[in-house]
């Protein structure tokens, strides 16, 4: 058995962009291109996601309630993030579908991306062509901005947060 080396941000990406497919069939190398990641970091990551319970050895089922618990209890401190410079942007946590329709806020938080049309606080994504990833797919991309509301939202957005997760991810 692999040695675990610790889970890597994308990992994260990887395991919500399986969860946006739902019932769909998919192949590593349809992952690979949909996220911009390389195929044996696709490869890798599900080794690591089996390997820390998160996926099944079969690397085609997801463990939806230990991905929910991680999601609700870990994901913060693993993966912190504190909102920085007012950049243009994507959307994201509580300024992105589905938590804009819910929570109203002043103060956008946005991934960095030169074509973006928000001006907001940037917020670091878990991958670097997240943005384009997420342009390309609304489930993966609600998922994605659930997991950023997770990652710097205060307990209201949190708890509603894990809520919607719960719908998509169940």
């Amino acid at each position: 058995m692999k040695q675990h080396s610790g889970m890597r941000p994308h990992d994260i990406a990887i395991l919500l962009k399986i969860a946006a497919k739902q019932k769909e069939s998919w192949l590593m190398k349809d992952l690979s291109a949909e996220l911009g990641i390389s195929a044996s970091e696709v490869s890798e990551s599900l080794n690591r996601s089996v390997i820390a319970g998160l996926i099944s050895p079969d690397k085609k089922t997801l463990m939806r309630l230990a991905i929910l618990d991680f999601l609700e209890h870990g994901l913060r401190y693993v993966y912190p993030q504190q909102p920085g410079a007012l950049v243009r942007g994507l959307p994201t946590a509580h300024s992105a579908p589905p938590l804009s329709d819910k929570i109203m806020s002043d103060q956008p938080y946005v991934w960095p991306y030169a074509e973006g049309e928000v001006r907001g606080q940037a917020i670091e994504p878990l991958h670097p062509k997240l943005p384009q990833a997420c342009l390309k797919d609304n489930k993966f991309y609600a998922l994605m901005a659930l997991s950023d509301a997770m990652r710097v939202g205060r307990a209201r957005e949190k708890k509603i947060a894990m809520e919607e997760f719960k719908k998509r991810i169940c």
